[in-house]
C-alpha cells in the first residue's frame, strides 16, 4: 500500500473569507504551489534586507472545497491502508480559528458538514461489511493533552471519573508507544463509534477569546485500533493497525487574542508544546542528527509512531487568507514545508496467532508420524504407533508385567517410549498393591492378638433392630459386631417387615403417627370443601354484569396470545409470506453450508496434491533428473498425473468459490426480505392491537364487527386525538429526510443521543445549583385561566 521511505504528505487548506488578500497570497495552476508576499517595513534611514516573498510546494492546496472533497483527497487512502495493516496518522496544524477542528470533526448537527473523523469511521465500517473474507475487531480511544496532562475523554463512558496524572506514555518492546491507563472501547458498528466520538467532544476543554468563540484549549488524539483475521486461509498470521486522528490546538499570539488569566496560561502551554513539536520536526528532517527529542513534551512523545516511524502520515495546514494574519500564515507554511521533509517507513503489522500456530504444529507432528510410518514400511520394520496407548494396549502391558513378576514371561516387548513409561507405571502399581496387602495382613494379625485381652462391651453406636440393637462389637479390632442367636432368628423370619419398618422410621416417624396425620388432613380438607360454596352457587350469588361492564372490567389480552390470533386472521397473508421467505432462506443457508464444505474439501485436496508434488520433486532432485532438449526437466508419469490433477482441482475450486459468492449474496438478500416481512408484520400487529384493545369504548363500538370501519384502518393517534409534541414532529420530519439518505441514520442517531445527554447534564447541573443556593421569594404575575 505504501512504499518504504515515503514522504509525509502535506496539504494546505485556506479558510474561506470575504477579505482574501490576493496581492499577498498566490496559487499556481499546478494546484501544489503557493506563493506568499509580505510588505517590507519601509522606515526612513533603516536598511531592510529581509525576504519579501516565499514559495512553498505542498502535496496539494485546498481552497473553496467541500468537506467530502477534503476527505477524498486527504484521508481516503490512509484509511484504506489502515485496513490493509499500515498505521496511519492524520493531523491538523495551524493558528487558532483557522478551521482545524472543523476539518477534523466538522459540524456535528449537519451530516453534509461532518469532518474527517466521522467520515473515516463511516469508511472503516463500510469496508468491514464489504470484506467478507476477513474478520475484524475494532476498538476506539480518545486522548486529550491539556496543560501537559494526559486525560481520557471516554472515562465517563465506563463510569470512572476522569482524573489528572493517571495516564502515562510508555514505550513498547517493538519500538512503538502506548498510553498506559487509556480506556479502549470495542465498537461493532458506525453508530457506536460516533456515540463515543460525540461523548468525547462533550468532555473536551473549550475556551473563548477574541479570535475564536469556541477555541480548543487542548490537543486531542482519537485512535482507531483495527485487527483482522482471514476467514479463508488457515494461516496463523493476522494484521493489526492504528489510525490516529489528531486535532492540534492552535498557536496564539496574546496580543491578538487578548487572553488573560486561565486562558492565557492555556495559550502559553499550547505554544510551548507546539514549539517542542517544531523542534522535533527539525531534528527528524536533519539526517545528520542522531538524537530526536521526542520526550520534551507529552504531545511529541505520544506522536512518536506518527512522526518518522512505521506510519502513513498526512498533515493538513490550516491558514487564514487575510492580510492581517499573514505572519501566522507564513509560520504555518514553514512548519508544513519542514514536515514534508520527513521520511516515513510504513510496513504491514503482521503477527502470529499462538493458538492457530499451535494447531498448525500439531498438524505437522501428525504428518511427521505418518512419514515415519511410511518409512518403516519401506524399510520392512515393525509398525510403531506413536499415539496415546489405548485401553487394550494398556491391558496387554499390564498382563505382560504380571506374567513377568510371576516368572512365566522372560522379557517384555517394548517398541516405543510410551510403552516404556506404561511398563514402569504398571511396576509401580504392582509394588503399591503389594504394600497395601501387607499392611492389611499386619493390621488383621494385630487385632487377633489383642482379642483375648479385651473385655466385651456394647458398642457406642448400635444398629437399629426389632429390639433396638442388632449386635455388639467383639473386642477392639475391626469387627462389625455379632448379633445374638435370638436376634438373628427374629431378623431371619421377617426380613421384609424389618426393612419396611426401618425405611418408614427413616422417613420421619412411626407408621401410626403418619396414618393419624393423614386422617387429620383428610378431615380438614372435607370441612373446607363443605364450607366453600360451589362455582354455581358463586355465580348465583354474584350480581349479573352487563356486557359493557364486563368489557370495561376485562383487561387487554396478553400480546403473545393476541399475536397468535392476529397471524391466523388479519395478518394471515403476511404470515404466509414470512413463512415462505423463511423456508427459502433456510434452503439457501443449507446450500451455502454445502458449498462451504465443498470449497473447504477442494482446498484440502489441493493442499494434499501440492504436498505430494513437492515431495516427488524433492525425491527427483535428490536422485538426479533427466533434462530434455529444451532444457526443462523431464517429468515422470506420476508427476504429470499430479500436475494435471492439481490443475483440475484449482479449476473446481474457482468455480465452487464463484458459486459460494453468489449463494452468499442470495442468502443476504433472503435475510433482508425476511427482516422486512417481520418488521411489517409486527408493525401492523401493533396498530391492530392498539385499535382493538387500547381505544376508548366509544371508538371500539365503531370498530366492532358490523361497523363501518375495521380495526387496522384508523391510525391510533387519530383515534385517540392525541396532540403530538414538538419532539415527535421533529422525529417524523427527520425520518422523512433520512429516507433520502440512509447512510446518515447512524450519524443523526448519535447526534440525538449527544444532545439528550447534554440537556440532561445541564438540567442536573442547574438543579444542583438551585439546591445549593437559598431560594429568594419571587412575585409571579397572575395567570388567567381560560375555560
Amino acid at each position: 500500500m505504501a512504499d518504504n521511505g515515503s514522504e509525509v504528505k502535506v496539504f494546505v487548506r485556506i479558510r474561506p473569507t470575504a477579505r482574501f488578500a490576493q496581492e499577498l497570497i498566490e496559487y499556481l495552476p499546478d494546484g501544489e504551489t503557493i506563493n506568499i508576499r509580505q510588505r517590507r517595513d519601509c522606515k526612513r534611514d533603516v536598511v531592510n534586507n529581509q525576504l519579501s516573498s516565499w514559495s512553498f510546494r505542498m502535496s496539494g492546496v485546498l481552497r473553496d472545497v467541500s468537506q467530502e472533497d477534503v476527505y477524498n483527497t486527504v484521508a481516503h487512502n490512509v484509511v484504506l491502508g489502515a485496513l490493509e495493516g499500515y498505521n496511519g496518522t492524520i493531523m491538523c496544524f495551524g493558528q487558532t480559528g483557522a478551521g482545524k477542528t472543523y476539518t477534523m470533526t466538522g459540524a456535528t448537527e449537519s451530516y453534509k458538514q461532518r469532518g474527517l473523523i466521522p467520515r473515516a469511521i463511516q469508511q472503516v465500517f463500510s469496508e468491514v461489511e464489504n470484506r467478507d473474507s476477513y474478520s475484524f475487531t475494532i476498538h476506539l480511544s480518545y486522548l486529550e493533552i491539556y496543560n501537559e496532562t494526559l486525560l481520557d475523554l471516554l472515562s465517563s463512558v465506563r463510569g470512572i471519573r476522569a482524573g489528572s496524572g493517571g495516564l502515562a506514555v510508555v514505550e513498547e518492546a517493538r519500538g512503538g508507544v502506548s498510553v498506559k491507563g487509556l480506556s479502549l472501547h470495542p465498537v461493532h458498528n458506525e453508530e457506536e463509534a460516533l456515540n463515543l466520538l460525540f461523548e468525547g467532544e462533550m468532555n473536551r476543554v473549550i475556551g473563548s477569546h477574541a479570535m475564536n468563540k469556541n477555541s480548543s484549549r487542548s490537543h486531542c488524539i482519537l485512535t482507531i485500533y483495527i485487527e483482522s483475521h482471514s476467514r479463508t486461509l488457515s494461516d496463523a498470521r493476522y494484521i493489526t493497525s492504528k489510525l490516529n486522528l489528531v486535532d492540534l490546538a492552535g498557536s496564539e499570539r496574546l496580543g491578538k487574542t487578548g487572553s488573560e488569566g486561565k486562558v492565557q496560561k492555556e495559550a502559553m502551554s499550547i505554544n510551548r508544546s507546539l514549539s517542542f513539536l517544531e523542534q522535533t520536526i527539525l531534528a527528524l528532517g536533519d539526517r545528520r542528527r542522531e538524537h530526536v527529542p521526542f520526550r520534551q513534551s507529552k504531545l511529541t512523545h505520544s506522536l512518536r509512531d506518527s512522526l518518522g516511524g512505521n506510519c502513513n502520515t498526512v498533515l493538513v495546514a490550516n491558514i487564514y487568507g487575510e492580510a492581517a494574519q499573514i505572519e501566522e500564515t507564513l509560520t504555518t507554511l514553514r512548519f508544513a514545508s519542514r514536515m514534508k521533509c520527513i521520511k516515513t517507513e510504513p510496513a504491514v503489522n503482521e503477527h502470529i496467532d499462538p493458538v492457530v500456530q499451535m494447531k498448525k504444529l500439531q498438524k505437522e507432528v501428525q504428518q511427521l508420524k505418518q512419514d515415519i510410518a511410511i518409512q518403516n514400511n519401506m524399510s520392512n520394520r515393525i509398525a510403531t504407533s506413536y499415539d496415546t496407548l489405548s485401553e487394550s494396549q494398556v491391558g496387554e502391558i499390564q498382563e505382560q508385567v504380571q506374567r513377568f513378576l510371576e516368572g512365566s514371561l522372560e522379557e517384555i516387548s517394548i517398541v516405543n517410549n510410551r510403552q516404556v513409561k506404561e511398563v514402569f507405571k504398571q511396576f509401580k502399581l504392582s509394588v503399591q498393591q503389594q504394600e497395601q496387602k501387607m499392611r492389611d495382613e499386619l493390621s488383621q494379625n494385630n487385632s487377633l492378638a489383642e482379642k483375648p485381652e479385651s473385655t466385651p462391651g456394647p458398642i457406642v453406636g448400635k444398629s437399629r433392630g426389632p429390639m433396638g440393637t442388632a449386635g455388639e462389637v467383639e473386642g477392639r479390632g475391626f469387627g462389625v459386631g455379632v448379633a445374638t442367636s435370638s436376634q438373628r432368628h427374629i431378623d431371619a423370619q421377617n426380613p421384609g417387615k424389618n426393612r419396611t419398618k426401618k425405611a418408614k422410621e427413616n422417613q420421619g416417624g412411626p407408621v401410626k403417627q403418619t396414618d393419624g396425620a393423614l386422617r387429620r388432613n383428610s378431615a380438614q380438607a372435607a370441612r373446607e370443601n363443605m364450607e366453600a360454596p360451589s362455582q354455581d352457587q358463586q355465580a348465583q350469588a354474584s350480581p349479573q354484569l352487563s356486557p359493557r361492564a364486563e368489557s370495561v372490567m376485562e383487561s387487554p389480552p396478553p400480546k403473545e396470545e393476541a399475536f397468535e390470533d392476529f397471524k391466523e386472521e388479519q395478518g394471515s397473508e403476511l404470515n404466509r409470506i414470512l413463512r415462505e421467505n423463511k423456508a427459502v432462506l433456510l434452503e439457501r443457508r443449507a446450500h451455502l453450508q454445502e458449498l462451504t464444505s465443498s470449497v473447504n474439501a477442494t482446498k484440502r485436496r489441493i493442499d494434499q496434491a501440492t504436498a505430494a508434488l513437492r515431495q516427488s520433486q524433492e525425491l527427483r532432485d535428490s536422485q538426479g533428473q533427466f533434462v530434455g532438449s529444451d532444457g526443462n526437466p523431464v517429468l515422470d508419469e506420476a508427476e504429470v498425473t499430479l500436475v494435471l490433477k492439481l490443475g483440475d482441482l484449482k479449476a473446481q475450486y474457482r468455480q465452487a468459490y464463484q458459486d459460494l459468492s453468489g449463494t452468499r449474496a442470495e442468502v443476504s438478500y433472503c435475510q433482508h426480505l425476511v427482516d422486512q416481512c417481520r418488521i411489517r408484520l409486527l408493525t401492523e400487529f401493533e396498530s391492530w392491537y392498539s385499535e382493538s384493545f387500547l381505544l376508548p369504548e366509544e371508538v371500539q363500538g365503531v370498530l366492532r364487527a358490523g361497523g363501518t370501519i375495521r380495526p387496522g384502518l384508523v391510525p391510533v393517534e387519530k383515534a385517540l386525538a392525541l396532540e403530538e409534541d414538538e419532539k415527535e414532529r421533529f422525529e417524523r420530519m427527520r425520518n422523512k429526510m433520512l429516507a433520502e439518505s440512509p447512510s446518515a441514520i447512524s450519524f443523526y442517531n448519535a447526534h440525538i443521543r449527544t444532545v439528550k445527554r447534554r440537556s440532561s447534564n445541564r438540567s442536573h447541573a442547574g438543579s444542583s445549583r438551585r439546591n445549593s443556593t437559598p431560594a429568594n421569594p419571587v412575585k409571579l404575575p397572575s395567570i388567567l385561566s381560560v375555560t
